[in-house]
């Protein structure tokens, strides 16, 4: 009895996520892993020049670590390139100190409600139900935030809700 009303829970949660993450635009999305410690944090570009096509901000549970996020679409084929960084110095910098504070990159994939598997959304668009992040626990665990971060996170994470 206690198994069924689990995955009666576990259904109605999984059923209604599309529908709020319906009501969201990328750039206010929310999500989360499946162990509740890492939660991606979507938010404006703020510019309709950049060359990036959307920022977010990576929290770590029971931490005081807040990790920036960028994606940059390419070209033939079209993919979401992102990267995640910790620290990374500011203004006129080299490609060895970006590499340095580079926590993750990879493409960032977004998964629909009917499971089907895209390029992640770009601003203005509707948010994706959940985003796949391949290798993401692997490169935590070989990135220089290892010990402040003591969970690896998992490569999908869903959509939790809609930022202001």
């Amino acid at each position: 009895m206690r198994l069924a009303v689990t995955i009666s829970a576990l259904s109605a949660l999984l059923t209604v996520s599309p529908a709020v993450a319906a009501s969201c635009l990328q750039e206010r999305a929310i999500y989360g892993d499946a162990d509740g410690a890492y939660e991606l944090h979507f938010e404006p570009v703020g510019s309709a020049s950049a060359a990036t096509s959307n920022h977010f901000k990576v929290k770590i549970a029971k931490t005081d670590l807040v990790l920036d996020g960028i994606v940059m679409q390419s070209d033939e084929p079209v993919r979401a390139n992102g990267m995640i960084m910790n620290n990374c110095p500011e203004g006129d910098v080299t490609g060895d100190d970006i590499a340095a504070c580079t926590v993750w990159q990879g493409v960032i994939y977004s998964v629909g409600a009917d499971g089907k598997v895209a390029s992640l959304p770009v601003e203005g668009l509707e948010a994706a139900s959940q985003v796949l992040l391949p290798d993401f626990g692997p490169a935590i665990r070989n990135s220089s935030i290892w010990g402040k971060a003591t969970v690896a996170p998992w490569d999908a994470l869903t959509f939790k809700g809609c930022g202001q």
